[in-house]
């Protein structure tokens, strides 16, 4: 709890800031007052918010009127406050319900939550949730056989749902998920198809749905994830420029990708003659966004045999593969890292970095070419004296 400061001026007045809550652009202050009751016992009573009214002056008579109180014997200490007894799973509802409303992956909390948080925090109130604890739960999560990634996930959640209550004001402790150090999973993906390896894929799912070739085709060409394929509009096209316009992707902003002669041909194979700029360009069955990968493309990846004995999910052929391929032939071509960056949407450079090792090595190319030059000069001084002397001999 946030140190109670002492107003001098008003005998037995205190308040508190907030961290989070604000009023006329400053931290919103709560009011407190302090007395010794009849018994002896010191008493804390708790007023209100500034932004609720209250000030130094209406704590103070709140004061004396708690004192008048206790000197006739109608004085009645308050409970105590709900806000100290809300739980962590109360909270937690709360969460998932404003979840719901504002985050497109609402269900994977809430499947974390029922699965992994419920059991264990649900009916603890949330100043009782220390450091201590979840570190336990960290633990017990990997006795689960949960992977880095989903532990971190579940901490995640955890650390979301305190700051969420904090800023409702329903809690002004510490979040404890502060002082637990998250795991740090390492889900980089390695693979990549080679030319000929794509080229089985696309022949595969031509004979098995046009969609998913089309859609295969433009994440190899372009490098969009499958989200932002299946989000893709008519609108979002620029055939003009050959430029696609792409919304709303993870990475938080828009950004443009370009179309190759082949994706542009496939996009105006697809148009339809009565086509409108807010209709999908690969919509799913009843004509809404799809939200997953047909599994017709899983079944070609199993035909060709692209998955077969592999262990490590990070090497296994997923549709982000080909993403990822798009961003390795750029690099194997030599493309300069933050021209991957940008075509690829990502925050930072460091999230292109993986792609760094196979990049040519020019700066080898480079010293090796100094090198012989300073060898040719080094030799040409070597002959030159030579020279001389044979010419002496000679006139």
């Amino acid at each position: 709890m946030a140190r109670k400061i002492s107003i001098k001026k008003y005998a037995g007045v205190y308040f508190t800031e907030s961290k989070v809550r604000r009023w006329r652009e400053r931290p919103d202050k709560v009011y407190w007052v302090k007395f010794k009751d009849s018994s002896g016992k010191i008493r804390w009573e708790r007023c209100g918010w500034a932004s609720e009214g209250w000030t130094p002056e209406a704590a103070q008579r709140r004061r004396f009127e708690l004192l008048e109180q206790d000197r006739t014997g109608s004085y009645k200490p308050k409970r105590k406050r709900r806000r100290e007894r809300i739980t962590f799973g109360e909270i937690a509802q709360k969460y998932i319900d404003w979840a719901r409303q504002s985050k497109k992956s609402w269900k994977d909390d809430e499947l974390r939550y029922k699965r992994h948080l419920e059991p264990v925090l649900s009916k603890d109130p949330l100043k009782s949730v220390s450091p201590l604890k979840i570190e336990r739960l960290k633990r017990d999560l990997y006795k689960k056989g949960l992977s880095d990634s989903t532990v971190k996930h579940c901490l995640v959640l955890v650390r979301q749902i305190f700051n969420k209550a904090r800023a409702w004001g329903l809690y002004d402790g510490p979040n404890p998920i502060r002082q637990v150090k998250l795991p740090s999973p390492n889900n980089k993906r390695t693979r990549f198809l080679t030319f000929e390896e794509a080229d089985d894929l696309l022949e595969e799912l031509k004979r098995r749905s046009k969609q998913v070739y089309d859609q295969a085709l433009l994440s190899l060409h372009c490098g969009l994830r499958f989200g932002e394929i299946a989000s893709l509009k008519w609108g979002d096209l620029d055939f003009r420029n050959g430029i696609i316009h792409v919304r709303d992707p993870k990475a938080g902003e828009s950004r443009q990708a370009f179309m190759t002669e082949e994706v542009r041909e496939m996009f105006l194979d697809r148009m339809p003659e009565d086509v409108h700029p807010g209709d999908l360009v690969f919509p799913g069955r009843g004509g809404v966004r799809q939200k997953s990968v047909s599994k017709a493309f899983f079944r070609a990846i199993d035909k060709l045999g692209f998955n077969k004995g592999v262990e490590d999910t990070r090497e296994k052929v997923v549709f982000h593969t080909l993403r990822h391929t798009f961003a390795s032939w750029l690099a194997i071509q030599g493309t300069p890292l933050f021209t991957i960056k940008e075509l690829m949407g990502h925050k930072s450079l460091a999230m292109t970095e993986r792609y760094a090792h196979l990049i040519p090595d020019h700066k080898r190319d480079a010293v090796k070419e100094l090198a012989n030059k300073f060898s040719i000069v080094r030799k040409r001084s070597k002959i030159a004296p030579q020279k001389l002397v044979l010419d002496k001999v000679v006139n």
